[in-house]
Formats: C-alpha cells, structure tokens, sequence
C-alpha cells in the first residue's frame, strides 16, 4: 500500500497547486498540471484496487480508502470535462472533490502506517 500513497501524495500536491491557482482567479488553471495531477491519480487509483482486491483479507479502512478515491475521482473526472469546455472549474465542487480525497488519503496513510 505503499506506493499508492506515494503516487497519491504526488497527485495531492498538484492538485493543491491546482487548487490555488483557481482560488486566485484563475477560472481554468493549467491544463498540463491538471493531466499530471490526474496521471498520478489514477495509477495511485489502479495500485490501490489492485492491492485491495488482490489480498486475502484487505483492512475496512483499504476498502473506505479505495471507495473514497473512486468518489473523489468521479468528481475530477467532471472536473476535468468541465476545463476541456474551456468553462471555469465549480469551486464547490472543487473542494468537495478535495475534501474526499484527502479524507480518502488520512485513511490510506492510516493503513500504510
């Protein structure tokens, strides 16, 4: 469980750089941060599952991890759709998909540790 949280913790760190530049009123920040962001995310998405559901009896607090990174990533996914219309990024949403995700991450980091 070790390298989804390490590629998760990348992707967090993108994703607060995102995150900033939209709170400074940025309406679409930047493009290539958000597909590294995302990158990072979904391999820390596929390492988690694998390690999931690979293992004879994975931890509650894995499975909550890999359902709230699932949740959290249903909203990037909208998100992103959102800047591929040249729109500017929901700030609600934005900070829910942020929150979730980084409740998701307190668990995996309680797992890992």
């Amino acid at each position: 469980m070790t390298i989804p949280a390490v590629l998760f913790a990348v992707a967090a760190v993108g994703g607060l750089v995102l995150a900033v530049q939209r709170l400074r009123g940025e309406p679409r920040p930047s493009l290539p941060l958000a597909l590294v962001h995302g990158l990072f995310a979904a391999a820390g998405l596929l390492a988690l599952a694998l390690a999931v559901l690979g293992a004879d009896e994975a931890s509650g607090l894995a499975q909550a991890a890999l359902i709230g990174f699932l949740v959290s990533a249903l909203g990037g996914f909208v998100l992103f759709a959102t800047h591929l219309q040249k729109k500017a990024l929901p700030i609600p949403l934005m900070v829910v998909h942020a929150l979730v995700a980084v409740a998701a991450f307190g668990m995996l980091l309680v797992v890992v540790i």
